[in-house]
C-alpha cells in the first residue's frame, strides 16, 4: 500500500438549531499501522443517522455525547486493509460502529465478518443493520401486531419506516404510512404496497389522515413526534400500542418543544406509549437478522437506499436527512473494494 494520507471528520463545536459545516473539519492524518491483535481497515460505506443529532449536544441521553475536536462515529461498512488476527485477512468485509475516517485500527470486538455474497454489503447499514433491527423490534415487541389491526407510521419512506410497514403486511395488519413529498407517496403505494400513504404537507392532511382510519389506530409507529404525532395520536383506539423511534421534528429547536399533554388520552384508551433504542435488543440481535435475512432472500421485504459518492459528501448527505432529501437509507460510498474477491 503505497498511499499514506488519512482524513477524519471532527465535530469542532455544539450545533444551536441546524448544524452546518462550520461544526465540523475534515482533518488529515497518517494512515496507521496495525500492530499486534489490529486491523487496519479502509471505509467503503457510512451510515448517517438521525440519532446522531442528538449526540452533537453535550447532554446526557442514552449513548455519550461526541466529544470536540474528535472523530464522530457512526456504522461503517469496511475492508480489511491489513490484519494482525489470526481469524481475518485482507480482503474481508466487516461492519461496525467505527470513526467516519477512510482509514482506522480496530480490534476484533469492534467489528464482524459480513458475508458480501447474501446481499449488497450497503445493506448491512440498513436492512440488515441497525435501522432493520430497529423496525423489528419497536414494532413487534412494544407494537406487537395482530392480523386487520391499523398500523400508522409516521417518516415511513425512511430506513426504519419503510422496514415497518412491511412487516406490518407481513403479520396482515393494514398500513397508513406518513412522509413530505409526493414522491415518498408514491413509492410506499406503488413500491412497497401500503394500504395508504399521505403528504403531511398538503393542506388537507388531517382530512386525508381522517379517511385513511375510519376504524382507528391500533398502533402508531412514531419516528418524528411534532405536530404530526399530536394528530395522529386523536385517533388512538382504547389498548392501542405506541412505539416512539424517533423524534427528528424537534433534533434541532433551539426552544422546548410544546405541544398538547398526552397523559389524558393513554389513560382513557388504556394506550401503552413506549421509547426505546435498539441497544435494549442486544441480546436478541441475531433473532433479527435471521428473520430479515430470511424475508429478504424470500422477496417478502424490500430496501431503498439513497447513496451518495464521496467522503467529501459526508456532511451534506447527513444535513440532508433533515430536509427529507432520502427515500430508505441515507449511506454515503466512500470507496470501491481492493482486494476482496
Amino acid at each position: 500500500m503505497t498511499e499514506t494520507r488519512n482524513t477524519e471528520i471532527h465535530l469542532t463545536s455544539r450545533p444551536v438549531g441546524m448544524p452546518t459545516m462550520d461544526n465540523f473539519e475534515f482533518v488529515e492524518t497518517s494512515i496507521p499501522t496495525p500492530k499486534e491483535n489490529e486491523l487496519l481497515v479502509r471505509t467503503l460505506y457510512l451510515s448517517v443517522d438521525p440519532y446522531m443529532r442528538g449526540r452533537m449536544n453535550d447532554a446526557k441521553s442514552y449513548i455519550p455525547p461526541f466529544e470536540l475536536n474528535e472523530a464522530i462515529s457512526g456504522g461503517i461498512v469496511a475492508e480489511v486493509v491489513e490484519s494482525k488476527l489470526e481469524d481475518f485477512k485482507q480482503g474481508d468485509i466487516v461492519t461496525g460502529n467505527l470513526k467516519w475516517s477512510e482509514y482506522s485500527l480496530v480490534n476484533e470486538k469492534e467489528v464482524r465478518k459480513i458475508d458480501p455474497t447474501l446481499a449488497p454489503i450497503s445493506s448491512h447499514l440498513g436492512v440488515l443493520g441497525m435501522p432493520g433491527l430497529t423496525a423489528y423490534f419497536g414494532l413487534l415487541d412494544i407494537g406487537k401486531p395482530k392480523e386487520n389491526e391499523t398500523v400508522v407510521i409516521s417518516g415511513a419512506s425512511g430506513a426504519v419506516g419503510s422496514l415497518v410497514g412491511q412487516i406490518a403486511k407481513l403479520k396482515g395488519a393494514k398500513v397508513v404510512g406518513i412522509a413530505g413529498t409526493a414522491e415518498k407517496v408514491n413509492y410506499l403505494l406503488d413500491e412497497l404496497r401500503f394500504d395508504a400513504a399521505i403528504n403531511y404537507k398538503d393542506n388537507d392532511f388531517k382530512t386525508k389522515l381522517k379517511n385513511a382510519l375510519p376504524e382507528g389506530v391500533d398502533i402508531y409507529y412514531d419516528n418524528v413526534g411534532g405536530d404530526i404525532s399530536d394528530e395522529v395520536m386523536t385517533y388512538m383506539n382504547r389498548n392501542s400500542r405506541i412505539p416512539v423511534c424517533g423524534a427528528i421534528s424537534s433534533y434541532n429547536l433551539t426552544t422546548p418543544d410544546v405541544g398538547p399533554r398526552v397523559q389524558g388520552l393513554l389513560i382513557k384508551n388504556s394506550v401503552l406509549m413506549q421509547g426505546f433504542t435498539v441497544g435494549n435488543y442486544s441480546d436478541d440481535f441475531h433473532i433479527a437478522a435471521r428473520d430479515l435475512g430470511k424475508w429478504l432472500k424470500e422477496g417478502k421485504i424490500k430496501y431503498e437506499e439513497t447513496i451518495v459518492e464521496g467522503f467529501d459528501q459526508t456532511i451534506n448527505a447527513f444535513l440532508g436527512l433533515f430536509k427529507g432529501t432520502n427515500i430508505g437509507k441515507q449511506i454515503v460510498k466512500v470507496a470501491e473494494p481492493k482486494y476482496a474477491k
